[in-house]
C-alpha cells in the first residue's frame, strides 16, 4: 500500500502520528515558533532528553538537515524528531539541498524506528525566513521520492500548517505535483 500524503491546518502537537517533526535549531536549545509549541505541550521530558543530546554531542547536536529524535513527553506522539531546516538566504546558498535533507533525514529516522505515521510543519518558513511556496516545492518534492524509493515505509505522511494560508500554498503545490 502506498503511503497517503495529508495535508491539514492545524496544531501540530495535537496530532495522533507516531513521530511529529519539530522546527529545532542547531543546538537543541528550544526556541519560538513550532519549537516553542511542542517543547510547551510535550513538557520538561523533552528538554532533558536534548540536553542528553548536547552533553553527548562533540560539537553540534542537530547539524542543518540533520535530525534526531527524542521522547514526545506528554503529546500523543510516540517520539519527536528534531531537525534544523536552513536560513533563508536568498537561495543561491544551498538552502534548497539542506530543507530537502531535512525532509529526507526525518523520513529515515521514522522509518529506522518502524514508525508508520508521521507530521511535519513547514521547516524553515517561520523566523527562518524560507519562502513558503519553495519550501512546499521542495517538501513535498524530497517526500515523493523518498517514497518512490521506500514505497512500504509509511502509512500516513502529513504536512500540519499553521495558517490557511500556508495550507493553501502546500495544496497548490501538491495539486500541481498530481497533475
Amino acid at each position: 500500500m502506498a503511503a497517503k500524503i495529508e495535508l491539514v491546518q492545524g496544531d501540530i502537537t495535537k496530532q495522533r502520528v507516531d513521530a511529529i517533526v519539530n522546527a529545532a535549531n542547531t543546538g537543541l536549545v528550544g526556541g519560538g515558533g513550532v519549537d516553542g509549541a511542542i517543547h510547551r505541550a510535550g513538557g520538561p521530558a523533552i528538554m532533558a532528553e536534548c540536553d542528553r543530546l548536547r552533553e553527548q554531542a562533540a560539537g553540534t547536536p542537530c547539524p542543518t538537515g540533520s535530525a534526531v529524535k527524542t521522547t514526545a513527553g506528554r503529546l500523543e506522539a510516540k517520539a519527536v524528531i528534531h531537525t534544523a531546516g536552513p536560513r533563508w538566504r536568498g537561495g543561491a546558498r544551498g538552502e534548497a539541498a539542506d530543507l530537502a535533507s531535512c525532509y529526507r533525514s526525518c523520513l529515515e529516522v521514522a522509518a529506522a524506528n518502524g514508525w508508520r505515521t508521521i507530521a511535519f510543519p513547514s521547516i524553515s518558513t517561520g523566523i527562518y525566513g524560507y519562502p513558503v511556496d519553495e519550501a512546499a516545492r521542495v517538501a513535498l518534492g524530497t517526500v515523493r521520492q523518498f517514497l518512490t524509493e521506500h514505497s512500504a515505509a509509511f502509512d500516513v505522511i502529513t504536512f500540519v500548517l499553521f495558517s490557511d494560508g500556508d495550507l493553501a500554498v502546500y495544496r497548490h503545490a501538491l495539486e500541481s505535483r498530481n497533475s
